[in-house]
């Protein structure tokens, strides 16, 4: 009786280790698969001015549409950049531009 004890808490104990194991390898693949950064976003040069602000300025907005977007793609950003300079308008005229 007393050697079925051992024998069951040998097999616990090593189940336990198994287990801590696996456990511990899952949690560190998690944090390098956490730990990976995005890639910085790309930049114009002399252009930082964030897209959207009172500051941009429709030539800016359209120096930044990609040069091999398709005509609809091009179409659709021109519109956007004209359509938000015609509402940056308002509070430039407020800010004394």
């Amino acid at each position: 009786m007393h050697r079925q004890s051992s024998n069951d808490r040998a097999v616990l104990a090593g189940t336990f280790v198994l287990l801590s194991g696996i456990l511990a390898s899952s949690v560190q693949a998690a944090e390098k698969a956490l730990s990976i950064s995005a890639p910085p976003s790309a930049t114009i040069a002399g252009n930082a001015i964030a897209a959207g602000a009172s500051e941009d300025s429709l030539q800016a907005c359209l120096v930044r549409i990609p040069k091999d977007a398709t005509t609809g793609q091009r179409l659709m950003a021109e519109q956007s950049c004209r359509r938000d300079d015609g509402d940056r308008k308002p509070f430039q005229a407020t800010l004394g531009r």
